[in-house]
């Protein structure tokens, strides 16, 4: 509690003498205020004609209007000062309210990157498998196709061995059969001349046939150089192929 005081005032042109527990500072300023409104009041010179007690019944109801004045601007500047305390406290409840969201949907924000990670390493992974599938079967329609070919090949090759054998087995009968009617034409050639020309030193057949062998040596060589030639020829489309 804080220590009593009291100051010597002067009001209305007398000496008063106040105490209280304000300071002397505060009394001389209350006394100051009291002093101003009986100075206002006898500047109007219908207040100077009144009797003092009427005066001092003014300048009291005028305080008490002043005071009553006061206090309701007081208490309107409360109310408007608790309205604004309500109206920051709301404030502060939707910032409250307004970080929770945002620190809610940072957290929401958070879980769907890490989601939307997952899905793009998902889709990565699910892309690779993928493309080696489609390598695979590319792979593997190449190698069927290499298989293809080379079986084509394989069959092609076969078919053209057939031919050739074919084609020798043809010559070699041609061959034969040419031998044979050469040998036959030999045989009537060498009898037609014998008996025509008619000579005495061919005396039977055996004769006749050593020179037709011999005849027919001279055709076989002839005919060897010409198979000799025919096999070259042969071979190097072997070669080719």
């Amino acid at each position: 509690m804080s220590k009593k005081t009291s100051a010597d005032v002067l009001i209305g042109g007398r000496i008063y003498t106040l105490c209280g527990y304000e300071s002397e500072e505060y009394l001389q300023k209350v006394a100051n205020y009291i002093n101003n409104k009986i100075n206002e009041y006898d500047s109007m010179e219908k207040f100077r004609r009144l009797p003092m007690e009427m005066k001092t019944a003014l300048v009291e109801l005028n305080i008490a209007d002043d005071y009553f004045k006061a206090r309701e601007q007081a208490e309107k500047l409360d109310q408007d000062v608790k309205e604004k305390e309500k109206e920051i406290y709301e404030l502060k409840h939707e910032l409250i309210s307004a970080r929770i969201k945002v620190e809610s949907s940072e957290k929401i924000n958070a879980e769907l990157e890490k989601e939307n990670r997952k899905l793009l390493l998902h889709k990565a992974k699910l892309e690779a498998t993928l493309e080696d599938t489609l390598l695979g079967e590319v792979k593997e329609q190449g190698q069927k196709s290499k298989s293809r070919n080379s079986f084509q090949n394989k069959n092609s090759t076969i078919m053209e061995e057939t031919i050739l054998e074919d084609e020798l087995e043809l010559e070699d009968g041609l061959e034969l059969e040419n031998e044979l009617e050469i040998r036959s034409n030999l045989e009537n050639k060498l009898k037609i001349k014998y008996e025509i020309e008619d000579e005495p030193e061919i005396e039977n057949e055996s004769e006749i046939e050593d020179k037709l062998e011999d005849e027919l040596e001279d055709e076989s060589e002839l005919e060897d150089e010409s198979k000799i030639e025919d096999e070259l020829e042969i071979k190097s489309l072997e070669n080719k192929v």
